[in-house]
């Protein structure tokens, strides 16, 4: 089989085969329980509420790439919905940061705390 570039198949080369296998992260011990503990956190109020942002983030990203296409050809009515579909987008991705940069002030107080 030969392999083009992007899906392009070359032209007069035959032959070459593809003999590059992807790359797999390295297993260390005790990798299994960790993959397991962060179903955990992934179930969690916690997880769900970084989930439910991210998902939000997302979304408003999606939301502004389709005001920005229907603008470019022409089939949005009021211009103006491209510039409050990118402030929602700079709101969800600023929220994200914000949270997380809570989440780790929240993890460094009690990593830090005397018992």
């Amino acid at each position: 089989m030969s392999i083009g570039i992007e899906g392009v198949m070359p032209t007069g080369i035959t032959g070459i085969t593809n003999t590059i296998r992807g790359i797999s992260a390295p297993a260390w011990g005790g990798q299994e329980e960790k993959a397991a503990g962060l179903d955990e956190v992934k179930d969690s109020a916690f997880g769900s509420l970084f989930s439910s942002l991210i998902q939000n983030v997302k979304d408003t990203d999606a939301e502004f790439t389709q005001a920005q296409y229907l603008l470019a050809t022409g089939q949005l009515d009021n211009p103006a919905q491209v510039n409050l579909a990118a402030y929602k987008a700079e709101l969800s991705v600023s929220m994200l940061l914000e949270m997380r940069n809570r989440a780790l002030e929240a993890y460094n107080e009690l990593k830090n705390m005397s018992v």
